[in-house]
């Protein structure tokens, strides 16, 4: 007999196939090999200890501070350690239980989900000279002859922005706005081009909008998440995507010392209030991005991206955009022209953890170690 430790991250679905597992079989094993992690802040005393033995008595368990027998403190902190099937059992056991367990039971049943093998890159092009990223800036002709090589080179969407958002940058007069985008998405709709790919406009002017909207463009980006009730009425109107990102401040001043008592539950507090609002307005279709280097520091950057499978909870398709952001000039000084790999690395990570969305300038890249990230994932015995 020989045995041998398989990869934490294997296709279990795919190993469990291999085994010729039945399918019903395979089910039940699958809800059994994803083992969650869950914080959980300022639980009740009396709570952790009563979650602490439901967890212990169908095999998951609960890391407190040592005093939490004792009940001296009335709130503690708290991590649960628990497979998907455990989670559900919990979620169901807590429901009849006090001191706020019933209220943790919803939250819990939420955490039930799995990461999806897809993923979609939007490729950025920008009609704006102050862009971060020269590379990205493109007019005319030379901008749909790089759009069509984008799609050439494997992206399925393709965001246009005429505005820059970079930290410290100032906004434009609608009438710019359109100015700059508007013939740029006269020839995307001249040429058909949205047949071949999905089109977002990164822009929060309901003028620029309607009109990307009624030439072929489908997928709203807005970096203030519907702050403008316009965007928002203009989006329902057209069916459209929309893409609610999370933003502490605004461009010019977002990143001058942004402080978070917690990151991940501020975001999300955040994407619950605006998704509410998405949806008051009949907004069904919606994606999420926790706007990494929009009023962040690097260390809420890296959070964000480390846990950001926390997200999925909402139900609703992850993007993140870390292309050639300055949160890897922090981690080692590297230029602009040089954050190719750097921004490999963060988004292959943010697509482990959820995303099944890329926003990038280098697109072919993007797609060769996402296509080799996958056949390594799904690759069994």
């Amino acid at each position: 007999m020989k045995c041998y430790k398989l990869s934490s991250t294997s296709d279990v679905k795919a190993l469990f196939e291999s085994l010729h597992v039945t399918k019903e079989g395979s089910a039940i094993l699958e809800q059994k090999a994803h083992l969650n992690f869950i914080y959980i802040k300022d639980l009740k005393t009396p709570a952790a200890n009563i979650l602490k033995q439901d967890a212990l008595s169908i095999g998951a368990d609960l890391a407190v501070p040592k005093e939490t027998i004792t009940c001296k403190m009335p709130f503690v902190d708290a991590m649960l350690i628990a497979s998907d099937k455990q989670l559900k059992e919990l979620a169901r056991k807590e429901k009849a239980q006090p001191f706020g367990l019933k209220s943790l039971a919803e939250k819990l049943g939420e955490f039930v989900f799995t990461c999806k093998d897809e993923f979609a890159v939007m490729g950025i092009i920008n009609t704006n000279e102050d862009s971060f990223f020269q590379g990205s800036r493109f007019s005319g002709e030379n901008a749909l002859k790089h759009i069509e090589t984008m799609i050439e080179e494997g992206a399925s969407i393709i965001d246009l922005g005429g505005v820059s958002s970079r930290p410290g940058s100032l906004g434009v007069s609608e009438a710019e706005e359109l100015e700059r985008v508007k013939p740029i998405i006269d020839l995307i709709f001249q040429h058909k081009l949205f047949e071949k790919a999905r089109f977002s406009l990164d822009s929060y002017s309901p003028l620029c909008l309607e009109y990307a909207l009624t030439h072929g463009f489908s997928i709203v980006n807005d970096i203030t998440a519907l702050a403008n009730d316009d965007v928002a009425r203009v989006a329902a109107k057209y069916d459209a995507t929309v893409v609610l990102m999370h933003m502490q401040g605004e461009p010019s001043n977002m990143q001058h010392e942004p402080e978070y008592e917690n990151v991940i539950l501020e975001v999300d507090a955040f994407f619950e209030e605006r998704i509410l609002k998405a949806r008051q307005f009949g907004i069904h279709k919606i994606i999420l991005d926790v706007g990494i280097g929009f009023g962040k520091s690097l260390s809420h950057n890296l959070q964000l991206l480390k846990h950001h499978e926390h997200f999925l909870h909402f139900g609703y398709p992850l993007l993140v955009g870390a292309s050639r952001k300055s949160m890897i000039d922090k981690i080692i000084p590297t230029p602009i022209v040089e954050r190719l790999p750097g921004s490999l690395a963060l988004h292959l990570k943010a697509y482990e953890h959820g995303a099944t969305i890329l926003r990038v300038h280098d697109v072919k890249a993007h797609v060769q170690a996402l296509s080799v990230l996958c056949a390594l994932n799904q690759t069994t015995l």
